[in-house]
């Protein structure tokens, strides 16, 4: 297979800069054991004609190939000599190498499910999901310690010329300090767990609820609360919750929208209150802060869309493989500090139903959102490849900032689209690997269309190639 060697290339490459990185050892370490593990499935196969020419192992083995790619660049920013500094204006501290090690467990799981791997060998102990997340969770700690050693000392030595990097260090060591909202169980919560800011203003209303800014645990939270709840008991509230539970610790992600759960007001009283504490993402939605007057820079556009894939390949790939959200737009991205974005829009759906009285108003899926499929036939089965068109226009809305086919009406926009085969134009000035991406996304061609894990694994190459191409024009 042609893949195969660019496979044992990349890994090689790994290694040799994974005993020279500076920074996240202990994380690139571990991804260089689970490729090493990846090379040897490799390497078996490759003496395997039977397995070699099955299409999915081919097509597996495709994916891993710019999964590598997409690591080695990766590995790299943290081996290279001004890696602080791109750590620094890259504002990540680690989370990248989640969505990395996602990519290379579902490769190790197709490749490992051809090549009959028995359960419970070394190559298996690799990937075995428990051991994977507690040496995750260890080595983050360790990593993150050891960065802001590394951080203060490269403070006390630059802060004297630059001003700017004694306020980027110090952001990052305290969000360093902070505890991962992963941590924090997703629970029922007392009401005296929350805290208010005076007065209690909300900053979002809508026609069933309120939603206010708030504290728990130390972490800033927007609680949603619900003026005029259905008549359900809280013991039915309380039974939907906790099957929900298990279904949201499978989204667990930076780049989805954390909930910490539900808390219940005067549970004995005749009129219950029920509550609903979130992240709270302090830039609005994706469509307002795109609204806004802020700037952003090429480099920070693609960071977003790198953001806003991660948290769509969270979802698309959890074990249940037709999981898609179903309703993907730029209001359902959520903006939190440092500019990460969050997908959000689903999380604990049945209860949230369970409260909200039915209203006219409904959720109507804007057709400028809607693939060619989707308009051509409305008996069409929604799928992932119909919500990486979607998708596809949220990207070309963060690239040019402006809303899909505003002004056209419905008709128009079928005829664009369906007959014309139409793509909104991009920036002159943008970066042609992203362009290229984004119109892959939005390829009237289904097929055409790449999967979100491949995005993730492009997007995260083209970022690192924008930063060291910033950094050689400094």
């Amino acid at each position: 297979m042609d893949c195969i060697d660019p496979i044992l290339s990349f890994a090689k490459e790994i290694y040799a800069l994974a005993e020279r990185v500076k920074a996240n050892k202990k994380r690139c370490h571990r991804v260089s054991v689970r490729v090493k593990a990846l090379e040897e499935l490799v390497r078996s196969i490759q003496k395997s004609e039977a397995v070699r020419t099955s299409v999915e192992v081919g097509n597996a083995l495709k994916e891993l190939s710019i999964t590598l790619e997409s690591a080695q660049k990766l590995i790299k920013k943290y081996a290279s000599a001004n890696m602080l500094e791109r750590i620094l204006n890259s504002n990540t501290h680690g989370d990248e190498f989640s969505s990395v090690n996602e990519r290379l467990n579902d490769a190790f799981q197709i490749l490992s499910g051809a090549q009959q791997v028995e359960h419970g060998n070394l190559l298996y102990r690799v990937f075995e999901l428990t051991s994977r997340e507690k040496e995750d969770e260890c080595d983050g700690k360790e990593d993150d310690k050891e960065l802001q050693k590394l951080l203060l000392e490269y403070k006390k030595d630059q802060e004297r010329q630059f001003e700017y990097v004694k306020v980027n260090v110090e952001k990052i060591v305290e969000i360093l300090n902070k505890p991962k909202v992963t941590s924090v169980d997703i629970r029922m919560i007392k009401p005296d767990e929350l805290k208010y800011g005076y007065p209690k203003t909300p900053f979002m209303t809508t026609s069933t609820s309120e939603v206010y800014k708030g504290e728990y645990r130390g972490f800033t939270v927007a609680i949603k609360r619900y003026t005029d709840p259905v008549n359900t008991s809280p013991r039915e509230v309380r039974s939907i919750f906790n099957k929900e539970v298990d279904t949201m610790k499978r989204f667990e992600s930076p780049n989805i929208l954390r909930m910490f759960g539900i808390c219940v007001r005067d549970e004995n009283g005749p009129n219950p209150e029920f509550l609903i504490v979130m992240e709270y993402c302090e830039k609005g939605s994706l469509r307002q802060l795109l609204g806004s007057g802020c700037k952003l820079s090429w480099t920070k556009k693609a960071r977003m869309c790198l953001d806003a894939a991660q948290g769509l390949y969270r979802l698309h790939q959890t074990e249940e493989k037709s999981n898609v959200h179903g309703c993907i737009n730029s209001c359902k991205f959520l903006v939190a500090e440092g500019y990460r974005v969050k997908l959000g829009g689903f999380e604990l759906s049945k209860t949230e139903t369970s409260l909200k009285k039915q209203t006219k108003d409904k959720d109507v899926r804007s057709l400028c959102y809607s693939s060619p499929q989707m308009l051509n036939d409305v008996n069409h089965v929604y799928s992932k490849e119909c919500e990486m068109y979607s998708f596809g226009i949220v990207l070309w809305e963060v690239a040019t900032r402006e809303k899909p086919f505003e002004g056209y009406s419905d008709k128009q926009i079928y005829q664009k689209v369906c007959h014309e085969k139409y793509q909104q134009p991009l920036p002159d000035d943008c970066p042609e690997p992203l362009g290229q991406l984004i119109n892959a996304c939005r390829d009237y061609d289904s097929f055409q269309r790449p999967s979100a894990g491949v995005l993730v694994d492009k997007l995260r190459s083209v970022v690192a190639q924008m930063e060291e191409k910033k950094e050689t024009q400094l």
